[in-house]
């Protein structure tokens, strides 16, 4: 009998991606199609039609290159906090917010005073480009009272499209929302203060649930078998963290993709008092997955470089000391979610603003990677200080994972040794977790389904040549005021050692 694949679909800023997999992780299929998005000031939109049309373009040419091999179930992962209005038949009736939309950050301040202290239990504050201040914005404009208006998150839309009918969303997506994940239900008293009406809001499931299964529509349109299940997923962040074998306590993902993310495992809920980092549930064991979000990311690079070959940058940033840059905070448009939370955070290069300097265009490319790498040391900074673990393995995934001269280098910033999973994709991780649902053990599907590559080791002494100019940023982003002063220095610890405490 041919053993099952598993198939797992990431929804990412720029395209959709299909992957399947056998039992052992070996690559059956994979498949990709194009995203678009419309961005103006704050504002980020995307036409959630093309969400579903696109996965099924990519579920198509995945299903034909499976030569009618069974498929044991699917699971969804989309950006964390994009979100949608639709009608009860789940059909769209807004563009998607998506996750770093701010058009209604003033309204934070009403999401964060009406549930203060739910959100102290959960050890997080309402950010600005979250999902709970976007639908206040929509409350503010209307829409809400439209006749039957329902809130959905972007995995939902394709989820619901494979099923035939609208789908409950899952605990992971529905985090930034407001959705109480100690209880396990939309926290009522909280959206009574903000003036929603609870039936606005999907049914919550945890990660791992079965949704439904793939509808003759859905089969025909994408070639799936029909009565494929279909498993409540997480956001990407979290795939990626699953697709990476990071499921231990104390282990690390970080996603170097147009924005840096980062996850982890931890026994406790940590609390970070500024609101940076935020925690979801594991669909396993009782842990939590503390982490966060940054604005900054490989982003920078194809905003400040268009057109221009990687290859060629990296090959002329491989001969500039990092030692010698001045401080740069890679950041595209404004506003800081992680490691710090700042809306008013601008992009900067030494003293100036975040541009290409001279006539060798490699030196400001060495700067944005080694900013980002400083970014990465800080963000591990203000974990440790919120009570996460951060003792364990760290992997490194996303697209910029295929650098090995930055990998090296973000290797060196933080001190410690890195993995590098053979296939650093957050459909592999949707895949774990599909596999896991139905054999009944996540944990297990992981060791299965995850392979490791290689392993980086720091050189000891460039990361003692790198320490100053983190401090040197470290001391910019607290000069500027969006960084308290009390973090990020490993000197005011009496540490010298990056890699101190994370063996």
């Amino acid at each position: 009998m041919t053993e099952p694949v598993w198939i797992g679909v990431d929804l990412g800023t720029q395209s959709v991606r299909a992957l399947a997999v056998d039992d052992a992780g070996g690559t059956v299929a994979a498949t990709a199609r194009p995203l678009r998005g419309r961005r103006a000031g704050p504002r980020h939109e995307q036409d959630p039609a093309t969400w579903w049309e696109r996965t099924a373009d990519a579920l198509a040419e995945l299903s034909a290159a499976l030569g009618g091999r069974p498929v044991g179930a699917l699971a969804v992962c989309a950006t964390s906090g994009t979100v949608l209005l639709t009608g009860p038949d789940g059909t769209p009736r807004t563009p998607g917010l998506m996750y770093d939309d701010s058009r209604a950050g003033a309204l934070a301040t009403e999401a964060q005073e009406a549930g203060a202290a739910l959100w102290d239990r959960l050890g997080y504050r309402m950010q600005p480009a979250w999902a709970l201040p976007k639908l206040l914005w929509w409350r503010d404009e209307g829409r809400l009272a439209e006749p039957g208006a329902r809130l959905a998150h972007q995995a939902d839309v394709v989820s619901a499209a494979l099923v035939g009918h609208p789908v409950a969303g899952d605990s992971s997506h529905a985090l930034k929302t407001g959705y109480d994940l100690l209880a396990d239900r939309w926290p009522a008293e909280v959206l009574e203060r903000l003036r929603l009406d609870p039936a606005l809001l999907p049914e919550v499931v945890r990660p791992g649930s079965v949704l439904g299964e793939v509808g003759r529509a859905a089969a025909a349109r994408t070639g799936l078998p029909y009565g494929t299940p279909v498993i409540a997923g997480m956001t990407d962040g979290c795939a990626a963290q699953l697709g990476a074998g990071a499921l231990g306590v104390g282990e690390w993902n970080a996603v170097l993709g147009t924005t840096l993310t980062l996850k982890g495992v931890s026994a406790a809920l940590p609390r970070d008092p500024a609101g940076a980092v935020y925690s979801h549930r594991a669909p396993y064991g009782g842990l939590w997955l503390p982490g966060g979000a940054s604005s900054t990311g490989a982003g920078a690079v194809r905003s400040l470089f268009p057109g221009t070959d990687p290859a060629a940058l990296t090959a002329g940033a491989a001969r500039v000391e990092p030692a010698g840059l001045p401080p740069c905070y890679p950041l595209v448009g404004a506003g800081e979610r992680f490691p710090f939370v700042a809306p008013r955070a601008r992009g900067f290069l030494g003293d100036g603003p975040l541009e290409v300097r001279g006539g060798d265009p490699a030196v400001t490319f060495a700067a944005v990677c080694v900013g980002v790498a400083h970014l990465e040391r800080l963000a591990f900074e203000v974990l440790a200080t919120s009570g996460a673990d951060v003792g364990g393995a760290v992997s490194f995934t996303g697209g910029a994972a295929r650098n090995p001269w930055w990998n090296q280098l973000r290797c060196d910033m933080l001190g410690v040794p890195v993995r590098l999973p053979e296939n650093p994709e957050p459909a592999l991780g949707m895949a774990v977790l599909a596999a896991g649902a139905v054999r009944g053990d996540i944990p297990a599907a992981a060791r299965r389904l995850v392979r490791v590559r290689r392993t980086l080791e720091p050189d000891p002494e460039r990361t003692a040549r790198l320490t100053p100019g983190y401090q040197a940023l470290v001391a910019a982003l607290e000069g500027r005021g969006w960084l308290g002063g009390e973090r990020g220095r490993d000197d005011d610890r009496g540490r010298t050692d990056p890699g101190a405490g994370r063996r």
